[in-house]
């Protein structure tokens, strides 16, 4: 096990209730419900910023998936989470506001389950990515009827969280990003 599968995760229960640390890993092989944190960047023309995740990514390896994904450390809040993250993984700093939440479970790759009560946090901004070369392969802008119709057509390159979220972006998303400071593209 390396340094970034030891990282300690929070154990949560259904009402996002702390219940215990374990290390990602075994959070990720046993299927424990742990708290996450997942990052959705919108240019000012509604374009979807995503990430191609690095091939040493231990799941889910080169598949796209929104701009940036975390865990909260124990004592970290989810917005300092996410502002973390997504620094460490595009460079970019922005104001996010936390849009909506959900668990899910699904297995991945490697014999290992996503069991996640994940923290959805959106921010808008026209700046252009840098990218750290250890998690990230590449980026790319999307509008969503390209996104829509790439993941219809495709969905077995993109992640099973983003796939997830983007089917609640009818929902939750959409409302929470016309209500903020910028409009999402339709």
């Amino acid at each position: 096990m390396d340094e970034k599968t030891s990282i300690p995760v929070i154990l949560v229960d259904e009402n996002d209730n702390p219940t215990g640390v374990a290390e990602k890993f075994e959070a990720h092989r046993k299927a424990l419900l742990h708290r996450a944190v997942s990052v959705f960047i919108f240019n000012t023309s509604g374009q979807w910023l995503l990430q191609q995740r690095a091939k040493g990514k231990y799941h889910s390896n080169s598949l796209w998936t929104n701009t940036c994904c975390t865990h909260p450390l124990p004592g970290e809040s989810n917005p300092d989470a996410a502002h973390r993250r997504l620094r460490e993984e595009m460079g970019l700093e922005c104001e996010l506001q936390e849009s909506f939440r959900f668990i899910y479970r699904e297995a991945l790759d490697n014999e290992l389950t996503e069991h996640e009560l994940d923290h959805v946090f959106t921010g808008i901004t026209d700046d252009l990515p840098v990218i750290n070369e250890a998690e990230v392969m590449n980026y790319k802008y999307m509008t969503t009827a390209d996104l829509r119709t790439d993941i219809a057509r495709n969905p077995e390159i993109y992640t099973v969280w983003f796939r997830r979220i983007f089917g609640q972006y009818q929902h939750s998303l959409r409302k929470s990003l016309n209500q903020g400071s910028g409009k999402p593209e339709k």
